[in-house]
């Protein structure tokens, strides 16, 4: 039974990748064209929302969205939740017609085509080289300045060990927003771990809800660039603690 379990898991990856992939194909004239200037950006976004519903859907996941908040369309954020699986990038675009960039780790340009178009819409870090990190900050301000809003996954990546409930957060994210004195827009992922680990040998679930809560916006109008260790540990309580009462 558990190599069969295992045998249906790899298929139904396999199965993601191949709706990760098609999509891009079919579309990839209007993608083209779309990264050409920086203004058609909001364009390119909505093909990444369409994308990125079409991999949800196609995978059996039905978003079941706990709404606290209401995303002003013509305000910046950034938006931040915890990280666990590739999923995590789909569900992101998904909830919100706010077009933002992703601040992503380097090696995901890597994976055929999809790469090609990330690196090129995407603030790419070395999470090894202080160089990197220092640029992501730049690239972000010059994206914020535009009207864009950014989306960073404050853990830095995905935790190694799958029993950890959510990581230890990075100050980036939490110095940015106080130095733009744009909201923090927290959000609590529930259930996309299980329903495909980012873990390749990992057992998927499969088909099935994918919950997430939309907390309230964290103002840091009135905040300095010292407070951002307390904005991020303010930040992390808030999702830790959706993360150990989930919603029903």
């Amino acid at each position: 039974m558990n190599i069969l379990r295992y045998i249906l898991s790899f298929l139904y990856r396999i199965w993601f990748y191949i709706l990760l992939t098609v999509p891009i194909i079919v579309l990839f004239p209007i993608l083209f064209i779309s990264i050409l200037r920086e203004e058609w950006y909001p364009l390119f976004f909505r093909l990444a929302r369409l994308w990125a519903t079409i991999i949800l859907f196609g995978m059996g996941f039905v978003p079941v969205i706990y709404r606290e908040v209401t995303y002003n369309k013509n305000e910046s954020y950034l938006f931040v939740s915890n990280h666990t699986s590739m999923t995590d990038i789909m569900l992101m675009l998904y909830l919100t017609r706010n077009p933002f960039v992703f601040v992503g780790k380097k090696e995901l340009e890597r994976i055929p085509l999809f790469g090609f178009f990330y690196k090129r819409t995407c603030i790419m870090v070395d999470r090894g080289s202080p160089k990197s990190r220092m640029e992501v900050f730049r690239q972000a301000q010059r994206k914020l300045s535009q009207g864009l809003s950014v989306c960073i996954f404050p853990e830095g990546g995905v935790p190694e060990d799958e029993d950890v409930i959510l990581d230890l957060f990075k100050d980036g994210a939490f110095r940015l927003a106080i130095e733009h004195a744009i909201p923090i827009a927290p959000m609590t992922f529930f259930d996309n771990k299980k329903r495909l680990p980012y873990n390749f040998a990992s057992v998927s679930a499969g088909p099935g809800r994918l919950r997430v809560r939309l907390h309230p916006l964290i103002s840091t109008k009135t905040l300095q660039p010292e407070d951002r260790k307390a904005l991020k540990m303010e930040t992390r309580e808030i999702i830790l603690e959706a993360l150990q009462h989930p919603v029903k």
